[in-house]
């Protein structure tokens, strides 16, 4: 079997070369699983001084100049979706050797993500499982329809799925929605997952939601406390928001490009999914390190079991991975207006395309 890629970001999706099959391309990403906890210790150390330092001039800044703080809290946001992606990597148990330190790193960066991270680690495995599959769309991806699926709704549900898809609805106001207030919530996960998925009991995401809120609970209150709860709200909410807009950017560029791979149950392959459903978003380096080369999605994907400071190394040991779904920032702004999977054409296409 082999696979098609994009030549160059440029010539997306026209001129395709042929690759190396996924299963060769993922032999050679597999030499890079696995955790170095000196190089993981190292990270996090560095990370969370650098959080810890620029917040703290925020703190100290914004009762001269709340303007003046903004700088700060720009690059605070930066840093906490970093340690988001040390949370994702506790999630797929690559960034420390240990499982139970995995787990209870994961759990205490829920603090500073408000994410639950038990449950948020289960709903992205079954993300990484079913990615591209037509006929297992669920939760932990953005909700993506075909075109035929489309023209069977009637017109007021044609508009409600618009609605969704706007960027803004989508990502400016659905991201901070979600993780602030819609993770709170237990209820708030569909039922059909918890009966497509047995090894996500109910009684378990439960769990998971209402102890990080507790903790959430006990941690602010305290911080508050400390610092003043008003000044609390000026500085941890604008770091929160810009974080969950970052990121879901990010998770939207990585599967809603043109070229992006969907196909029904009995023609989808894993393999072929997770290289050709993820993009490479290539980044400038300083950006790539606060998204903790995320950005080198199809790698990811491919081998979840690679720690975000090997991805790299991963790539430019290979070179023809660097071609694969390449997407530059103004690629990636284009795939906003892409909204339905056409199965004809066998591509993302635009509510205009119809």
């Amino acid at each position: 079997m082999t696979l098609l890629s994009n030549a160059t970001a440029s010539s997306l999706p026209e001129n395709k070369a042929v690759v190396s099959s996924a299963s060769s391309i993922e032999r050679h990403c597999r030499q890079y699983s696995g955790a170095s906890d000196w190089r993981s210790l190292l990270q996090l150390t560095l990370t969370l001084i650098l959080f810890l330092a620029t917040f703290s001039l925020a703190y100290f800044v914004m009762p001269y100049s709340y303007a003046a703080s903004w700088p700060f809290i720009v690059i605070a946001a930066g840093l906490l979706t970093k340690l988001f992606i040390i949370q994702h990597d506790c999630g797929h148990g690559s960034f420390f050797v240990s499982k139970t330190g995995n787990t209870w790193l994961g759990r205490a960066l829920s603090l500073l993500t408000a994410t639950p991270y038990d449950f948020w680690r289960r709903a992205h495995n079954v993300h990484h499982a079913s990615s591209g599959d037509l006929d297992r769309r669920s939760i932990g991806g953005i909700d993506t329809i075909t075109v035929r699926e489309y023209k069977a709704l009637t017109k007021r549900m044609q508009l409600a799925y618009r609605i969704y898809r706007n960027p803004v609805i989508l990502i400016f106001l659905g991201t901070p929605f979600y993780t602030i207030f819609a993770q709170r919530i237990p209820v708030n996960v569909p039922m059909h997952f918890y009966d497509n998925y047995k090894t996500l009991s109910a009684e378990s995401i439960y769990a998971s939601i209402m102890m990080t809120n507790v903790a959430l609970f006990l941690f602010y209150c305290a911080l508050g406390y400390v610092l003043g709860f008003w000044t609390l709200v000026m500085l941890c909410l604008p770091i929160l928001v810009l974080t969950t807009w970052i990121g879901g950017w990010l998770f939207y560029v990585q599967h809603q490009f043109e070229d992006a791979y969907w196909q029904h149950h009995e023609d989808w392959s894993a393999k072929e999914s997770a290289l050709m459903g993820s993009s490479y978003y290539k980044l400038p380096k300083i950006l790539q390190w606060f998204t903790g080369s995320i950005g080198l999605h199809h790698i990811h994907h491919l081998c979840p079991g690679i720690p975000n400071y090997k991805l790299q190394e991963c790539m430019d040991a290979r070179p023809e991975l660097a071609e694969i779904n390449r997407l530059s920032f103004l690629d990636s702004l284009k795939c906003l207006h892409l909204k339905l999977w056409d199965e004809d054409r066998q591509k993302l296409v635009r509510f205009g395309d119809l």
